[in-house]
């Protein structure tokens, strides 16, 4: 079924798009359209400005040199990255060319890598540059905005007159989320506060001892130090849990931990504080610890979570975090296909569009790409199957309660379970199965992109 006509785009346009950023997310689109036959035009507004957390002239520039994280396919990033691999990611191949030695993860040399990426953007002879701040939306033809957390105020302006001052988020506060089957079900009891529901959370009682060895922890602990560009990022409504600590220790009690009309049904009685957790997604695979969002380091939140009654033996699908960022509201303001409901030929990729991680925007770039050369082409927009990494990620965008949505890592828990799935499966085993089962999917969507190559 053809594609509806992009408003704006005559039909000498249709061989052309527009790519703002040149992040990874927007190197991978550029180059993933060009290859297609696309002619592109990337904006980069470095060196004419550069944002707080950039320096280098260079694109697809990394903070740090393990940004991209494991390579193993037993993690759920790593079978992102096998995924890009065989689809002909131009990040992973670069990624791979300028490793060095990590262990299990994927470490790069940051100058080589953007480098190696440059090049081959600059050297595309579908591919023009030009550096220069984009203020406003291009209106002509189709475009991919893939400008990253740190959009220029400019752009995320009129990106939010678009859209409506509710749907665009210029901070994201993170509590932990854990895998369902690593929380002791023998002390977690469901209930909500009151009797108010069907019992719509888990809940872990705290005993007077266990609450205020908890806020020592928090106290003592090690954080991410801000970057000077995050100083006022702190909301009221957003707090960490060790800034609540610090304000003094019965806060948390009185706070997000408060323990008021709740009974703990293996005493009777109430405890001293309560942490809850709210499921995560439709399948209850996943649970957010709630009022939980945080500043501390990965290994501090293991340690310190992992005390509490309950939760010695949780696996995390992703850790807090509170830091700058620039977002869409995707499972309300996208269409599946990540273009924008409110403007046809406006797509979003990267982590704007929704995902947390340099590896996930890179993936969300090819997306964004592919469903470009779909539309070109007048074709309907092929998807990758769910059971993917990379159909679990556009799924999680598309399906996500819009009401509470935040940026998501790609995690296993976002997968569609195993068929006949047996809760007493070995971790390891289950996670082998779900990683054979994605690449096996993956054949006839990576088969579709590549015969668009010209």
């Amino acid at each position: 079924m053809p594609a509806q006509q992009v408003a704006g785009v005559s039909e000498s346009q249709d061989r052309r798009v527009a790519v703002v950023g040149a992040g990874l997310a927007g190197c991978e689109a550029a180059w993933q359209a060009a290859r297609r036959g696309l002619e592109v035009t990337l904006y980069e507004m470095k060196p004419v400005r550069f944002s707080p957390a950039h320096q280098s002239e260079g694109f697809a520039e990394l903070v740090c040199s393990n940004s991209l994280r494991s390579n193993s396919q037993v993690n759920a990033v790593g079978l992102l990255k096998e995924e890009m691999r065989r689809l002909g990611s131009l990040v992973m191949e670069a990624a791979d060319e300028c490793s060095i030695p990590a262990g299990r993860a994927l470490a790069v040399d940051r100058e080589a890598f953007s480098q190696r990426i440059t090049d081959s953007i600059a050297s595309h002879p579908r591919i023009e540059i030009r550096h220069e701040v984009i203020e406003r939306i291009p209106t002509d033809g189709r475009v991919i905005l893939a400008t990253g957390p740190l959009t220029a105020c400019e752009l995320a302006r009129d990106l939010q007159q678009l859209l409506g001052d509710e749907h665009l988020y210029f901070y994201d506060a993170q509590a932990p989320i854990l895998y369902a089957d690593s929380i002791d079900s023998e002390i977690a009891f469901r209930a909500s506060r009151y009797d108010d529901g069907d019992g719509d959370y888990l809940n872990i009682p705290l005993a007077e001892d266990e609450y205020f060895a908890f806020v020592g922890a928090l106290l003592a602990a090690e954080t991410v130090p801000l970057h000077a560009f995050e100083a006022k990022l702190y909301f009221e409504g957003c707090l960490p849990i060790e800034e609540m600590a610090r304000r003094g220790e019965k806060t948390l009690a009185f706070g997000p931990l408060k323990p008021v009309g709740l009974i703990d049904p293996r005493t009777g009685k109430r405890p001293y504080a309560v942490l809850q957790l709210r499921q995560e997604d439709k399948r209850g695979t996943l649970y957010n610890l709630v009022g939980c969002q945080t500043k501390l380091r990965i290994g501090e939140q293991q340690r310190i979570f992992r005390s509490l009654p309950g939760l010695s033996e949780a696996v995390f699908a992703r850790y807090g975090s509170v830091h700058r960022n620039t977002y869409v509201n995707a499972p309300k303001q996208l269409l599946p296909n990540l273009e924008v409901r409110r403007r046809p030929g406006l797509y979003l990729a990267g982590q704007m569009a929704g995902v947390e991680g340099y590896v996930e925007s890179a993936a969300l770039g090819f997306l964004a790409a592919l469903n470009v050369v779909f539309e070109s082409r007048g074709q309907a927009p092929i998807f990758p199957d769910p059971a993917t990494a990379h159909g679990a990620l556009i799924h999680y965008l598309s399906d996500a309660d819009p009401r509470d949505f935040q940026p998501m890592n790609v995690n296993f828990g976002l997968f569609p379970p195993l068929e006949g799935e047996s809760r007493r499966i070995r971790r390891r085993e289950k996670l082998e199965k779900l990683a054979a089962r994605a690449l096996s999917a993956l054949a006839p969507y990576q088969r579709a992109t590549a015969e668009l190559l010209e």
